[in-house]
């Protein structure tokens, strides 16, 4: 059985983040869909060495994600209500199309910040 794929734009790509002594890694991905009158967004996490692989996206780029769904129960104790979690595992993706990006892969996006680090005090309208 082939692994479900979902598209989406790159919102957000978090740090990776390290847990235990054994050093398992995780990275957040979000992606965002417009779907007419709302946006989903689509938290997907990428684990161990697929970490790095998210090295090489950046937010805006239009890509398509193989995933794989997990889910665990925690329940505080055994008085207590249990609770069901559901992640989406990032295997692979794709990229679709590269928002602001040239060919060479060096980001050519305009940063809001550059434009009024060159400005000058007569430029800055405060």
């Amino acid at each position: 059985m082939k692994d479900p794929t979902v598209r989406g734009v790159v919102h957000l790509i978090e740090e990776t983040k390290a847990f235990g002594q054994k050093g398992f890694r995780k990275r957040l991905v979000v992606l965002e869909q417009s779907k007419g009158t709302f946006t989903n967004f689509i938290p997907v996490e990428f684990v161990k060495d697929g970490c790095d692989a998210v090295d090489d996206l950046a937010v805006g780029d239009e890509i398509e994600v193989t995933y794989r769904l997990s889910g665990r129960r925690w329940q505080k104790d055994e008085a207590s209500e249990a609770k069901y979690f559901l992640s989406a595992e990032g295997l692979s993706f794709k990229r679709l199309s590269a928002s602001g990006r040239t060919n060479d892969g060096s980001n050519d996006a305009i940063d809001p910040n550059d434009a009024l680090a060159e400005a000058g005090e007569d430029d800055v309208p405060f």
